[in-house]
């Protein structure tokens, strides 16, 4: 059922880009999680790695809270809310891709974003 949802929502997200809609927040955070999970990406959470799709599936329990709190208006309030720092000890999240450097995930995050605004936008 979560994967004829999410094909729903992408479906819709790339009518929304043909038709130079703007995207919602929740196609630019299905887009962004979608991107992290096919990114071939490490992602560090409390001094562990993990493989990209267990990363997504962290953070989509985090999303699916923060949204249930009502704490979600923008693509960047979850990713400052939820997917930057870990909630129990406070440290950083970090993303390691191949042969690129490591960075916090606010960064690689935010630069995605912008990345699939700019396609979104670019008609």
């Amino acid at each position: 059922l979560q994967v004829k949802r999410l094909a729903w929502i992408l479906l819709a997200a790339v009518a929304a880009m043909a038709a130079g809609q703007k995207l919602t927040t929740e196609q630019e955070l299905d887009i962004l999680l979608r991107e992290l999970g096919a990114s071939g990406c490490k992602f560090q959470r409390n001094g562990s790695w993990y493989q990209a799709d267990k990363a997504v599936e962290h953070l989509q329990k985090k999303r699916n809270y923060l949204v249930k709190k009502g704490r979600i208006k923008t693509a960047e309030d979850f990713i400052e809310l939820g997917a930057s720092q870990s909630s129990m000890s406070g440290k950083p999240y970090r993303v390691a891709c191949p042969d690129v450097p490591e960075v916090d995930s606010k960064v690689w995050l935010q630069t995605r974003l912008e990345n699939i605004r700019s396609r979104a936008y670019k008609h």
